[in-house]
């Protein structure tokens, strides 16, 4: 399931190409759609709920935490969409990997995830995948661009994903998807409209509407839709660092449609780095991880972190199964 996500983000990546060629670049503007999607769809649900499960009761208790956990999503996807106009895609598979580390720390102190030798193995395994395909783009001399301020996009981004993802796992496995997807709706409708507004106006009534555009943009906001529907699926069933490791293949699925869409020229390196990928992800998934409880420790006072992240009073973190298969 995790090679599903990763061909929707394929979708997502040829349709912001299209749609950049056609000089149309409004990041807002299809982040919103996408939002606009999920809140539409979930929040009628919550909406419908009684009990703790009601918008007005999580709106109560928990509305900033979300409005942060909004908040940096919706600036991750602004800020790497934004970098295409300043760097080369080179960089961006490579720096975009500054995800999982980035994932990984958070996961240890917020939501008390303890990793074995094997996973850091595995990490580092992926990476080479990810070098090998950077490789093949340098030998083909591909994309150049000034790289300085994309790159700094780039890195922002892998730090925002990170905290939306630590967010979403936690969330989805200690609360509810339909709440994570409904409030992240919520908010995230709300702050990319007033981005929306503030920075892409002009550029919107610069679109030069037509049935090409119309189905590009349709295409990039049900391939994100559907990223988000079914994400939660597989991080609760696995972790949010093992779901990226699966990803990473989403950019070598992105450049084998190159190879017949832009005309990208082909290399063995892709084939190498998909298999190293794959076998990173595997190692991963073999030894599971192990979530550290407060009370598993008697002499550690302090409060867990992840009381402070949208959990609910006398809630502690559960230890879930690793199921390589779902997420391959």
């Amino acid at each position: 399931m995790g090679q599903v996500l990763s061909l929707l983000i394929c979708g997502t990546a040829v349709s912001c190409a299209y749609l950049a060629h056609s000089r149309v670049e409004t990041p807002m503007l299809q982040s919103f759609l996408n939002y606009a999607l999920l809140l539409l769809t979930y929040m009628t649900i919550l909406i419908t709920g009684k009990g703790e499960r009601n918008i007005m009761q999580i709106l109560k208790t928990k509305w900033w935490k979300y409005l942060v956990m909004g908040l940096a999503d919706v600036e991750a996807n602004y800020a790497v969409v934004k970098a295409y106009q300043f760097t080369t895609l080179t960089s961006i598979q490579l720096l975009d990997c500054f995800v999982i580390p980035v994932l990984m720390l958070l996961s240890w102190f917020i939501l008390k995830t303890r990793y074995r030798l094997l996973h850091f193995v595995a990490v580092v395994v992926c990476l080479l995948g990810v070098g090998a395909m950077v490789g093949a783009d340098i030998l083909a001399e591909r994309d150049q661009g000034d790289v300085v301020l994309g790159d700094g996009l780039v890195l922002l981004s892998a730090v925002l994903y990170a905290v939306s993802n630590t967010c979403q796992e936690y969330t989805v496995k200690n609360l509810s998807r339909i709440e994570f997807l409904g409030m992240m709706g919520l908010f995230g409708t709300v702050i990319s409209g007033i981005q929306l507004a503030v920075l892409e106006t002009h550029a919107v009534a610069a679109i030069k509407w037509d049935l090409h555009i119309v189905m590009l943009f349709a295409v990039y906001a049900l391939c994100m839709y559907a990223l988000y529907s079914f994400m939660p699926v597989v991080v609760k069933m696995t972790s949010a660092t093992a779901v990226n490791l699966s990803l990473l293949t989403a950019d070598l699925f992105s450049l084998f449609c190159g190879f017949f869409l832009f005309h990208y020229t082909f290399s063995a390196l892709y084939i190498v780095s998909f298999v190293v990928i794959t076998v990173g992800f595997v190692l991963f998934n073999a030894v599971p991880t192990y979530t550290a409880l407060p009370e598993d420790d008697p002499t550690d006072p302090v409060e867990s972190s992840s009381d402070r992240l949208l959990e609910p009073d006398g809630d502690a973190p559960r230890n879930e199964t690793l199921t390589a298969v779902a997420a391959l």
